[in-house]
């Protein structure tokens, strides 16, 4: 891949309010990279020149990004990854906010996009069948997906992002980390016989890889909801969801608007604090909220 020129750096919200609406993005692609190494600085090199703000993960199976930036600065970091005929097709899903939703830019190599621990599974290889947005609006509204089968919603995502918010009469295996999702899956297959199970995450990743080791292990049914949660606020809003969505950024949370929402981290612990939870005399700003607050007094 060809390095681009700096771009003319971008307007501080502070000096222009006008413009200080910024563009975030999140995408992956399930590929083969066997030069993220070499990938690295060059990735570097354009975030830094294009003011760009967030993560990449470059692994060997392909690549996650989550990325904060003008308009102009993430169409062209777009432009440049897409020359790259490997990434050529690359979607993304978006939303705006006053102020960018990262604090720093990081490129990272790890081995896997979303730690999975099942190495087998190669979403390039085949990928399971997805259901898109709008299709799956309607099996919801009918109950049932188009061959007349009941469909069931499950999560792959941690207890503590289901807790923000989740699609109606999902199936949440509070799990706390994705590593915990094969078993799971195992454990309740007999169960689901003869049901269409949808599964679902924030942006695709997750559930891509859970509904390809569900087929695996003989889920007859399955699909995943294409872009995740986010594509589904994108194209048809909240319908059959309740709650918000969280995200890994400085929003925390985003509504079926894509609209940041007064939701929180707490800067002790991470748990997610509500509004109404910020509202609690154990939730002081940087210091402790409900969850922590025995503890951190001790």
């Amino acid at each position: 891949m060809q390095a681009i020129p700096p771009a003319t750096p971008a307007v501080s919200a502070a000096v222009s309010p006008l413009a200080a609406s910024f563009v975030n993005i999140a995408a992956y692609k399930f590929i083969t990279l066997a030069d993220t190494e070499a990938m690295r600085p060059l990735y570097q090199e354009q975030c830094l020149a294009l003011e760009l703000k967030g993560t990449i993960l470059l692994t060997p199976e392909g690549i996650n990004m989550f990325l904060s930036g003008t308009r102009e600065h993430i169409d062209s970091f777009l432009a440049w990854v897409r020359s790259d005929e490997r990434l050529a097709d690359l979607e993304w899903k978006e939303s705006l906010s006053n102020e960018q939703s990262h604090k720093r830019m990081l490129v990272k190599l790890k081995k896997e996009i979303i730690t999975m621990r099942m190495p087998l599974i190669k979403p390039e290889l085949g990928r399971a069948p997805s259901v898109d947005a709008h299709t799956l609006k309607r099996w919801l509204d009918a109950g049932v997906d188009d061959a007349g089968k009941p469909v069931v919603m499950m999560e792959t995502r941690n207890a503590f992002e289901v807790d923000v918010g989740t699609f109606n009469n999902t199936l949440d295996y509070r799990i706390d980390k994705f590593t915990e999702f094969p078993a799971v899956a195992a454990a309740h297959k007999d169960e689901l016989e003869g049901k269409t199970v949808v599964t679902f995450c924030t942006g695709g990743i997750r559930c891509e890889k859970a509904a390809i080791h569900m087929k695996e292990i003989g889920y007859d049914s399955v699909y995943q909801l294409d872009g995740g949660i986010l594509k589904y606020f994108e194209e048809v809003g909240g319908e059959h969801y309740t709650g918000d969505c969280f995200v890994f950024d400085y929003r925390t949370a985003l509504n079926p608007k894509l609209e940041p929402t007064e939701t929180v981290q707490c800067f002790v612990c991470r748990a997610v604090v509500t509004p109404r939870q910020q509202l609690a005399p154990e939730y002081v700003y940087e210091v402790s909220c409900p969850n922590c607050h025995d503890k951190t007094m001790v």
